[in-house]
């Protein structure tokens, strides 16, 4: 972990990053790809420490409120939040201004703010967002090894919705030949059913590599699944999308089982949502 003072935070349409890098160890991380141009080791997080007084800055020059969104590269609840809770401080910003926020996280640690998110909702909109891949708990600690397990997702995804706070869940990526089941994806479907989520983010039943990633990922089919990398050179060569060989008959009753229980699962919709800000007339709903 390294520190260090950045000139900005938030980009063009409302994220922000505030660490680069992650513990989380997840074997399919796209960040990590080289087309992000990270100069230091992945696993040496990056901490914009300044980031709380630049947030500050900007949200008292914008005009209108908007949502801010974090996590979208790096984790905002990683390992060194717990000690250093700039998320924390970011949030209490939000909060103070106004604003609306979206956080994407694998962490069960984001319930440590939970005031401030029912604070923040209350005022104008929080989502939660959450990313699941694994039903099987024993995979998900090879696939996702430093995180909050499935199952602990699950219970926070329960928590903040007794709380009132409305959540997405990110179903990405399935990793074929690994977790390209309709066993798997029943039980994270059954998961979100049950903590009653507003919709579901799925751009297909696969994962995406690139350079930098592709070679992590191999290295942990090595090391945790002998002869699989052959069978993915064999099967995609270096292609950056690789799609599951089952992924029609997954999306199907991925598509079925959103529709049956009232679950959004367009993908336009779902990001429509996140960045609508509500106006002081208007009811938050969800859709």
């Amino acid at each position: 972990m390294h520190f260090v003072n950045v000139k900005g935070i938030l980009s063009a349409h409302g994220g922000m990053n505030i660490y680069r890098g992650c513990t989380h160890g997840c074997i399919y991380c796209d960040s990590r790809s080289k087309c992000y141009n990270m100069q230091h080791d992945f696993e040496d997080v990056e901490v914009k420490q300044n980031a709380p007084e630049l947030l500050e800055r900007a949200l008292r020059s914008k005009r209108k409120p908007c949502m801010i969104g974090t996590g979208a590269m790096s984790d905002p609840y990683m390992h060194c939040e717990e000690n250093l809770g700039l998320t924390r401080r970011c949030l209490e910003i939000v909060d103070r201004y106004g604003f609306g926020v979206t956080v994407h996280t694998k962490s069960a640690r984001v319930l440590r703010d939970l005031d401030l998110l029912k604070s923040i909702n209350r005022k104008a909109k929080c989502v939660v967002q959450m990313t699941l891949t694994t039903y099987d708990e024993k995979l998900c600690r090879i696939l996702e090894p430093n995180v909050s397990t499935t199952r602990e997702r699950f219970e926070t995804l329960e928590i903040l919705r007794d709380n009132g706070i409305p959540t997405i869940v990110w179903l990405s990526p399935i990793l074929p030949y690994i977790n390209d089941t309709r066993e798997n994806v029943e039980g994270i479907l059954d998961y979100c059913v049950k903590a009653r989520v507003c919709g579901i983010i799925c751009f297909g039943m696969g994962l995406t590599l690139r350079e930098g990633d592709r070679e992590y990922y191999f290295a942990a089919l090595d090391k945790h699944f002998p002869k699989l990398k052959e069978k993915y050179i064999s099967r995609y060569g270096l292609s950056y999308e690789l799609p599951s060989d089952n992924e029609r008959e997954l999306m199907r009753f991925f598509h079925d089982k959103c529709r049956e229980n009232g679950i959004e699962s367009s993908i336009d919709r779902c990001f429509e949502y996140l960045h609508h800000f509500p106006e002081k007339h208007e009811q938050l709903s969800l859709f």
